[in-house]
């Protein structure tokens, strides 16, 4: 592993178990060992590493988007195909999840832009694709952005049951709300009705 592919993997790891602002530099620097130091100053700094964090989880996004949109037909099943393809994605990458939570939290406000940069764009392209696929009565935009709450909050809290909360990674968890996810959207593209 070459220098910037071990520090931004360390800082991968501690911004999302701490949140960026409580990853202290020199922690980074201690965890990514001889070197550390230099690897950060050659990153631009606390902020500059977690600008190319944030850089390094947004373009494995936006593969897996590509890559789900490109397979997308627009019907039930295409719909289907895309989120379980998202689902998997965040199931097998926790801490990206890690990462926006922290953000969208309040974490990391003094580093602006990211939104504008990574989410809006990937928001742009989903409705795009998936848009003509929900009915005139449906906001697309917040269709899509339901279905990454959700997919979010279930990774990262579970779901309620029995005493306390559920193990989200668990193949039957996992699958009970892929099933529910399909319900879900299927609702959300049903014809609107007559009025």
């Amino acid at each position: 592993m070459g220098d910037e592919e071990q520090i931004i993997a360390v800082a991968t790891r501690l911004f999302a178990e701490l949140g960026y602002d409580s990853t202290d530099i020199d922690l980074i620097a201690d965890a990514a060992g001889d070197g550390g130091q230099a690897m950060i100053a050659a990153a631009g700094g606390k902020n500059g590493l977690y600008r190319r964090v944030m850089a390094r989880a947004y373009r494995a996004e936006q593969d897996m988007l590509e890559a789900a949109l490109g397979a997308y037909t627009p019907d039930r099943a295409g719909a289907h195909r895309v989120i379980d393809v998202y689902l998997d994605f965040y199931v097998a990458n926790p801490e990206i999840v890690a990462l926006w939570m922290h953000r969208w939290m309040g974490d990391a406000a003094d580093v602006d832009e990211l939104e504008n940069d990574f989410v809006d764009p990937q928001d742009a392209l989903v409705t795009g694709v998936v848009g003509g696929l929900v009915p005139p009565d449906v906001a697309v935009d917040l269709l899509v952005r339901t279905v990454v709450w959700c997919v979010f909050g279930f990774l990262s809290g579970g779901v309620p049951g029995g005493r306390g909360r559920t193990e989200p990674r668990t193949p039957e968890a996992i699958e009970r709300f892929r099933d529910y996810l399909h319900v879900l959207v299927d609702r959300m593209v049903a014809p609107a009705p007559a009025h």
